[in-house]
């Protein structure tokens, strides 16, 4: 707006030719500013096009203008997927927690066999003298660790089923791998892994169901956040658009204005020269009329 009116009043008001100069120099500088500030904005733009596979806006820090007007789109076309992704995750810790509770009644029925007892504390490794133990098993694992970190709440604990299914599996597995097959221990891990996987068999459907259904979701939600910031950078491109076009229309103004004082300057001169030519008599007579 500040510009407009300096180019109205070179337009209009009739300054001197100092005056009118300095005048067009400000419109020039002016423009020549908003110019320069629009190039970064039009590069933001175009950079998030040219990495659309990062889901992070990348705003230099020179258009902090820009980057706070971006953020406030962002703030309102994000904060309803941000608010659905919220509920959809709490939704889906719920079915989750609920097969994990089905899940700890399988393991429950299997530690409750008279067979479990050597599997549900750590390995007493000294006490049995089983000095190459950790040379052949190579992660141990127990019942009791099993149930502390199903009840963990410090966040150290399983985050799905197929974690705890893992560890009860290796309790077994480390059992068999290494106790010869005619010992005890091994014919009682055989057997309660095989009872283990019987009753896994049955729960297994509905952990595959739920695992199909976070992948879609999670993959469901990354495109919304993807197709909002594309909306965002839509707006801001036909933003810039107008804004340009505003520049266009600026640049014209200043063209005619500069082309009337040329043409206006031009008049002049050739008055001044064509009156300088005239004899004594005929400037005399013309500015009697004057």
């Amino acid at each position: 707006m500040q510009m407009e009116s300096q180019m109205e009043a070179v337009k209009v008001e009739g300054f001197g030719p100092d005056s009118e100069v300095e005048d067009l120099g400000r419109c020039v500088d002016e423009i020549s500013t908003t110019v320069s500030r629009l190039e970064q904005r039009v590069n933001d733009v175009e950079q998030f096009y040219l990495t659309t596979d990062n889901m992070e806006l990348t705003i230099t820090k020179s258009a902090s203008a820009f980057k706070e007007k971006v953020k406030e789109k962002q703030l309102t076309g994000l904060e309803k997927q941000q608010q659905e992704a919220s509920q959809r995750e709490a939704a889906a810790l719920k079915r989750m927690q609920e097969l994990m509770r089905q899940f700890a009644t399988i393991l429950r029925q299997i530690t409750q066999h008279k067979w479990a007892h050597p599997f549900m504390h750590p390995v007493d490794v000294e006490g049995l003298g089983l000095h190459d133990y950790y040379e052949i098993v190579q992660k141990p694992m127990d019942f009791g660790t099993i149930k502390s970190k199903m009840e963990a709440k410090d966040g150290t604990g399983y985050k799905n089923v197929r974690e705890i299914y893992s560890d009860v599996r290796l309790v077994f597995k480390n059992a068999m791998k290494y106790n010869d097959e005619r010992h005890d221990v091994h014919i009682m891990a055989k057997t309660l892994l095989e009872k283990f996987e019987e009753k896994w068999l049955q729960l297994l459907p509905k952990v595959a169901e739920e695992e199909k259904r976070q992948v879609e979701e999670e993959a469901k939600a990354e495109l919304d956040v993807k197709l909002a910031q594309e909306a965002v950078h839509a707006n801001m491109a036909k933003e810039l658009s107008n804004e340009l076009c505003d520049v266009d229309l600026q640049l014209e103004k200043l063209r005619q204005i500069v082309i009337q004082k040329c043409r206006y300057e031009k008049c002049r001169l050739k008055r001044k020269r064509n009156l300088g030519q005239l004899s004594p008599d005929c400037r005399r007579k013309i500015l009697v009329r004057l």
